[in-house]
């Protein structure tokens, strides 16, 4: 017996319900009960009846068919609810379904908005840090001029604050800590492609075997005077 009871209850099938849904429906302004209710509106579109009476809906929740009524209408003009018309071509008929895609479509816009202040907030801790980074690494707080000079690197030539900072790194590296020499640093991985520290880092590597199996020492020191010069390695210097 308990078998078959067991087994009948698979037979009914499951419902697939957004986990976002949960997550997120008293963002967008539903209470408890309201959510439930849209809930069986959705596990019956999900067992193939698509337009439940109040009274239905009410057989399933504790409350009147009426309190089902007046929350359905206030679904459709909050713009969580809609009912479509279809027309059965074999009979001939007309037949009405509701459709939660206007509750689906609500929930993507909180999402997407969420998503892009997460990433402004994001963004703007990063610029913020590279500023702190800078200072730290200057070992004095940065001029009105440095400053610009930083805003016009993110907001201008739209170099990424970890590229920044990789670029800071590169500096330091080579014994060159000042800002003209990181714009110079910018500007030759702008000119290659260089958008992510990863592959500033390639480059750098790459660069680097180069300089190894360059000119000889002799041939270096009779290079022009006015020739980008950096101790060890020059990286930025043109195989």
């Amino acid at each position: 017996m308990e078998k078959a009871l067991f087994l009948k209850w698979l037979s009914e099938g499951t419902v697939s319900i957004p986990h976002v849904l949960f997550k997120h429906y008293r963002a967008i302004g539903l209470q408890d009960e309201e959510c439930m209710l849209l809930l069986h509106v959705h596990t019956f579109i999900e067992s193939g009846n698509p337009f439940p009476t109040p009274e239905e809906l009410s057989g399933r929740m504790s409350i009147s068919s009426a309190r089902c009524m007046g929350l359905l209408r206030g679904f459709i003009q909050q713009g969580l609810l809609e009912i479509d018309q279809y027309e059965d071509g074999e009979k001939g008929m007309y037949y009405e379904a509701y459709s939660l895609n206007p509750l689906w479509e609500k929930l993507l816009s909180l999402l997407s908005s969420h998503e892009a202040r997460q990433d402004q907030q994001q963004k703007q801790k990063e610029e913020e840090d590279v500023y702190s980074i800078f200072e730290r690494e200057f070992a004095r707080p940065l001029s009105p001029m440095e400053c610009e000079t930083l805003k016009i690197w993110i907001d201008q030539d739209r170099h990424s604050p970890p590229l920044i900072i990789s670029a800071l790194k590169e500096a330091v590296i080579s014994g060159k800590l000042n800002f003209r020499y990181i714009d110079r640093i910018l500007f030759e991985w702008k000119k290659n492609n260089i958008q992510t520290p990863e592959q500033a880092r390639s480059y750098g590597e790459k660069f680097r075997a180069r300089q190894t199996r360059g000119p000889s020492r002799s041939a270096e020191q009779g290079e022009s005077r006015n020739q980008f010069s950096v101790p060890v390695y020059n990286w930025l210097e043109q195989s």
